[in-house]
């Protein structure tokens, strides 16, 4: 009897010291966070398909900004390549919630209509570079989409585009566009006439030295177009740097399409640098 009362408190005391050691028995607040609460925690960007109207068609549009923020931010709207609203336009948007931004990527054609075909897009932009006003409309509507966020600044616009895109916001704003400035990223460069009485923003230009689509007589009439009005601008070129020099996908659609347009990391590293240096002078 003796030596089973032995062995059973022997028992007792190991399991008593096992228990003591068992890293299961901390207390609740000493566990590891749950994965949902560990997302909750961290900085998120919310992306948004959102349905406007303006110029007379159904667009849609794609807003992207950064959950963790309680502030109103500046808002960027982005002009699509003439491909149109496609994931790469979607990318910068959320590139530049991450920054801090409402971005929000616009639908120029309606119904977010998008294309690989460059004869397809070639047909599609025509009617915006032989109207610009008509450009300018669409522009329009998609800034008064994205003005209506809460996040947004409505003080602080910019409007930026990429190759097509980048020469429909140099046009919106030689054209009077009340915002704070533009930045084109590989676009043409000439376009509405420029009017000392209704560019108001500040301009950045990105361009390709390598781009066969801008010429260099084209950058000259640039620029002194914009030193007759005494606009304020700054125009950056990238060595080596084609058309689409920002577009990862840019080089596989040269070589589809047989068309002289290539990504570029150096020239697309440097541009998105030179442009938020450019947002932190014009948001100021």
């Amino acid at each position: 009897m003796k030596q089973k009362l032995g062995f059973a408190f022997l028992s007792l005391c190991i399991a008593t010291i096992v228990s003591c050691n068992d890293n299961s028995s901390k207390p609740a607040t000493e566990q590891p966070a749950t994965e949902a609460e560990t997302k909750a925690k961290q900085p998120g960007v919310k992306e948004l398909d959102i349905d406007y109207a303006g110029d007379n068609i159904a667009m849609k549009g794609y807003v992207a900004f950064d959950t963790s923020l309680d502030a109103k931010r500046p808002a960027i709207l982005i002009i699509p390549e003439w491909w149109g609203l496609n994931d790469y336009t979607k990318m910068r948007a959320r590139e530049l919630a991450k920054l801090g931004y409402i971005a929000m990527a616009m639908d120029m054609y309606g119904n977010g209509a998008n294309t690989d075909s460059p004869a397809v897009a070639k047909k599609w932009t025509n009617q915006f570079y032989n109207k610009p006003l008509s450009a300018k409309a669409r522009i329009d509507a998609a800034l008064v989409a994205l003005k209506s966020f809460q996040q947004a600044d409505t003080g602080k616009i910019a409007v930026i585009g990429y190759c097509f895109g980048g020469a429909m916001a140099l046009n919106a704003a030689r054209l009077g566009e009340p915002i704070k400035g533009v930045v084109s990223f590989h676009g043409n460069l000439i376009g509405a006439p420029a009017n000392k009485d209704l560019l108001k923003a500040k301009i950045l230009v990105c361009h390709g030295e390598a781009d066969p689509f801008v010429k260099k007589e084209e950058v000259a009439a640039f620029k002194k177009q914009m030193d007759s009005i005494k606009a304020d601008y700054t125009f950056k070129s990238y060595p080596n740097a084609l058309h689409a020099f920002t577009n990862p996908n840019a080089t596989a659609l040269g070589k589809k399409w047989n068309m002289p347009i290539a990504y570029n990391g150096a020239a697309d590293t440097a541009s998105w640098k030179d442009m938020k240096a450019f947002f932190e002078t014009i948001f100021k």
